[in-house]
């Protein structure tokens, strides 16, 4: 057995496969290329483990290791490619071999490389439907458009399954263990955001962000979660690693194929093989439904797209659904259509939900002033928490994150509870070269004053609902919390001095440089 591999030297690795695409292809496309070959590399090795393992067992009785391989969590069948015989004209096969990327690697010179890459994928795909149906049918190795003419095309797939041959890069189980896998996964995606810049916002929210919403929702164990515009997943997996066992059900949609994809692998890798994850637009066409009505959800997460402009407002009166009767909001804004959905499909009395929005959605009037009013007199708000600017690739504006507790409703655990704590964290940051994030030790404070629902000054202000009323529901953390600093008291005569003597040294400089260039011209 080899030595085992460290997070980082994966990392560095894969990192550095997507060499072979930078300055060639867009990162939002090529990211596709690597996570998926990523992911074909991940469920070859684990297969192939598993070959070697069940081969010291049985010898060489192919049939009974077949066997028990086809019980796996996953199935990789066999390719056979057939053509007509030279000779004879007849259908004969061709080549025959297992669709991993260990065969893939061992044709890497064959001149129709991509195309044999979709046809493994293809039969991946095929051999495991009920997990991974749909997952590689926005990919194509093959592709001119995205890969360049047959030479060039062939050339780069041929390095890439050599990047993927290097040591650090195996990820037998015997070796490395899942959560590496998951980890690189997502520090690829993470990576990928960086290089995407205004189209990062597609696919990846900021780790840190993701475990602050997570912390925030608090899933328990026995849990349904949910996060209606999931991205690649990582939000889900987040919320996932806060309940401490196995005890809960993901669910996800997203509307965007090629990043569906991603989320699928992500669950996958994460061993999450059995989370539900729909490919459709939520606003319009939900797919988490059951019995003809939405399923509801105990945490419901998400960072839906910022005021998303032509969200499907003129549909929403009409919805089957009814996530609207509190208001539609603007066709230009779609923020409070997805903080709707999110509500109604919390549990009744139960249900939690933490959203990311952009700060209008707490203080712009019209629909949307009428729809926050609506859900502040239900009382389901229960805090407001301001972050910092340039938190995201997408974006350099500040956000907040809003929490919802439908136990606050009537007949709710909490109902009794009639306040809205207001948190200003929009000045405790770790400050980048592109981007800023957050560090364990804000969120931990932001954990603690959520709890503990306390005030501090500059900080956190808890509001009853009369202040809320006299603000005309505008939520606007300025009105709460007071962030305000005194300036220093100026002594003008104090400055004066300074300035007269300041003026009196440069005159003593002038008459020496003065002196100085009288010699130079001599």
């Amino acid at each position: 057995m080899g030595s085992k591999i460290d997070q980082k030297d994966i990392n560095n690795a894969a990192w550095a496969a997507c060499d072979t695409f930078r300055g060639v292809v867009d990162p939002a496309q090529y990211k596709d290329y690597i996570l998926v070959m990523l992911f074909v590399k991940y469920i070859s090795d684990v297969w192939q483990d598993h070959y070697e393992a069940y081969s010291q067992q049985y010898g060489d009785d192919e049939i009974r290791i077949r066997r028990k391989l086809e019980r796996e969590r996953f199935v990789l069948p066999v390719v056979k490619l057939t053509g007509k015989n030279d000779e004879t004209g007849e259908e004969t096969v061709l080549d025959e071999f297992p669709a991993t990327w260990y065969s893939l690697y061992e044709r890497r010179s064959a001149v129709n490389i991509g195309e044999l890459i979709n046809i493994v994928l293809d039969h991946i795909e095929e051999s495991n439907r009920s997990k991974l149906e749909g997952v590689f049918r926005n990919i194509d190795f093959n592709s001119e458009a995205n890969l360049g003419k047959t030479k060039d095309r062939n050339r780069r797939l041929k390095q890439l399954l050599e990047d993927f041959n290097k040591p650090q890069l195996s990820m037998k189980p015997s070796l490395v263990s899942e959560d590496v896998i998951g980890n690189t996964y997502i520090y690829l995606i993470e990576r990928f955001a960086s290089d995407s810049g205004k189209k990062a916002g597609e696919f990846f929210t900021p780790l840190k962000v993701t475990e602050l919403v997570a912390r925030l929702a608090a899933p328990k164990p026995g849990d349904r979660i949910c996060d209606p515009a999931c991205g690649s997943g990582g939000l889900l997996i987040q919320a996932a690693k806060q309940v401490g066992d196995r005890n809960f059900a993901l669910f996800g949609q997203e509307s965007n194929g090629s990043t569906w994809a991603l989320c699928r692998m992500n669950m996958f890798l994460h061993s999450f093989d059995s989370a539900r994850i729909e490919w459709c637009d939520t606003l319009n066409s939900p797919l988490l439904v059951e019995n003809d009505r939405l399923m509801k959800f105990n945490c419901v997460v998400a960072n839906p797209p910022f005021s998303l402009d032509k969200w499907g407002a003129e549909n929403a009166e009409s919805d089957q659904y009814n996530r609207f009767w509190r208001g539609v909001p603007p066709r230009s804004k779609g923020d409070w259509a997805f903080i709707s959905h999110m509500v109604e499909t919390a549990l009744e009395m139960q249900g939690r939900v933490a959203v990311v929005v952009p700060h209008g959605v707490l203080f712009r009037g019209a629909a949307e002033g009428r729809i926050r009013q609506k859900m502040i007199e239900e009382n389901l708000l229960d805090a407001v928490i301001g972050l910092p600017g340039n938190l995201f690739p997408t974006t350099n504006i500040p956000v907040a994150i809003l929490v919802f507790d439908r136990s606050r409703e009537k007949g709710g655990a909490r109902e009794e509870c009639k306040n809205i704590l207001f948190i200003d964290a929009s000045r405790d940051y770790v400050s980048g070269k592109n981007q800023n994030t957050l560090s364990e030790k804000h969120i931990v404070k932001i954990m603690e004053n959520y709890t503990n629902r306390a005030e501090e000054e500059k900080y956190a202000h808890v509001a009853d609902f009369n202040e809320i009323r006299e603000n005309d529901f505008n939520l606007n953390i300025p009105r709460y919390v007071d962030t305000f600093e005194e300036e220093e008291e100026i002594d003008i005569d104090a400055v004066q001095v300074e300035i007269d003597a300041l003026e009196k040294e440069l005159a003593e400089v002038r008459v020496k440089m003065a002196g100085k260039l009288r010699e130079i011209q001599r």
